[in-house]
């Protein structure tokens, strides 16, 4: 579903507690819909509570009474049935009380327990009996009972709902024993900030290291990767501009903007610096290189928004996952194109 949120804890009263609570919060959220617990329903179960005073002192062992109660319900073991012959295989023959008499209580009460003694005392005379309701399947995480919690989004940006529901009460302030744990969407998502993160990281200092080696001085390309911020924030004000969220084809668009920015910055700086090589004084080699880096790097940029304007105004299949891609581009494109010619002179100086 469009948000998932997991807690853990040791205490299952106390779990599933913490999570209805949450689930009644989540209902006044705007844009959230469906809240509830993901996982099986109540099932309606046999309680049998041991009264194990009584049953010490009556010579029944815990091994004796849940026999019984297995053998009555559900049958005993496949190991321990006894089997019918045939001439090719053997059926086995299992014994259970019929569907109406388990329903009873009387029924049930009287069951005969085996004691040490060999003799049997009734059942209700060791046990308190009731029906109940229970979950047919105990769910664990890291070895703790876990609840998954779970609804839909609908109305409103989907970062904006989850900003709102993490920031409730009744999750950020969970009692003693429970915890969160970061799975599905949010752990994908923290994933992929961490690891988009690192590959900027990694390609810029790869940049670095390159241009290090083409000037064969650390100053100039510290200019040039002054150049990068400029890309994002245009992309980030072309989404804000066009009501599109952060997400991963944002992050790759991003990662393809740093090259072309990065590639801008080094054909004026590298100009400039073949001027002063020359001769030439550093503003009039600054200028020059403005004047005659300026058309290649305007001829790339309209390139690149021409050929992501297809994807931007939604033409195709699949819009809804390219078009942040290439508003992103274009924004960034647009703003770093103008200011690189601004800032990276200005910090050369």
């Amino acid at each position: 579903r469009d948000f998932t949120i997991m807690i853990a804890g040791d205490d299952p009263v106390l779990l599933q507690q913490t999570g209805q609570k949450i689930i009644d919060a989540m209902r006044g959220v705007k844009g959230v819909r469906d809240p509830r617990i993901n996982g099986d329903l109540q099932r309606p179960e046999i309680i049998i509570k041991p009264r194990f005073d009584l049953a010490a002192d009556l010579g029944v062992s815990v091994a004796s009474l849940s026999q019984t109660v297995r053998i009555a319900t559900i049958g005993d073991i496949p190991q321990n049935l006894a089997k019918f012959s045939l001439s090719d295989r053997q059926v086995p023959i299992r014994v259970s009380l019929v569907e109406a008499a388990r329903r009873d209580l009387a029924t049930l009460e009287n069951l005969p327990v085996p004691t040490s003694a060999g003799v049997s005392v009734p059942l209700k005379a060791v046990a308190d009996i009731s029906f109940g309701q229970g979950p047919s399947t105990i769910r664990r995480y890291n070895q703790s009972r876990r609840l998954v919690l779970e609804c839909d989004i609908e109305g409103v940006p989907q970062g904006e709902a989850v900003k709102a529901i993490m920031n409730l009460p009744e999750v950020t302030n969970l009692p003693m024993g429970v915890r969160r744990v970061e799975v599905g969407d949010q752990e994908f998502q923290a994933e992929l900030v961490q690891n988009f993160a690192l590959a900027v990281l990694s390609g810029t200092l790869m940049v670095f290291a390159v241009m290090v080696l083409l000037y064969k001085r650390a100053f100039q390309p510290i200019t040039n990767l002054g150049a990068l911020p400029l890309a994002l924030g245009g992309a980030m004000l072309a989404l804000l501009i066009t009501g599109y969220e952060v997400s991963m084809p944002v992050f790759i668009g991003i990662l393809m903007l740093f090259g072309i920015v990065a590639k801008n910055s080094i054909l004026l700086v590298d100009f400039a610096i073949e001027e002063i090589r020359l001769g030439t004084d550093r503003l009039s080699a600054l200028m020059e290189a403005g004047h005659k880096r300026a058309q290649p790097i305007v001829m790339t940029t309209v390139a690149m928004i021409a050929g992501m304007l297809p994807v931007a105004l939604g033409v195709g299949a699949d819009t809804s996952f390219r078009a942040p891609m290439a508003i992103a581009v274009i924004g960034g494109l647009i703003t770093s194109t103008v200011l690189t010619l601004v800032i990276v002179p200005a910090g050369f100086t």
